[in-house]
């Protein structure tokens, strides 16, 4: 099944999108906690991978779990 999701048409697409959008949430989310201080856009390497990897994780994962159960749906469906 899970190759069957992964290679299903649109779900890297989601994945990309998802990853986007949490990243730049996830910065402004951290941002506001430093009170919006100029000094916190000067974000070293190690932040922008964290920031892109988490919002990788989160998109994976959350595209995973829509795609599987509408998989899963449309194969219980035709039985």
């Amino acid at each position: 099944m899970f190759k069957q999701v992964i290679h299903h048409k649109g779900f890297w697409k989601s994945v990309a999108i998802l990853t986007l959008v949490f990243a730049v949430v996830f910065f402004f989310v951290r941002w506001a906690f430093v009170g919006f201080n100029i000094g916190f856009l000067d974000l070293s390497l190690r932040t922008f991978v964290a920031f892109v990897l988490g919002g990788f994780l989160y998109g994976f994962f959350v595209t995973y779990g829509k795609f599987w159960g509408k998989l899963k749906h449309k194969a219980n469906k035709n039985k």
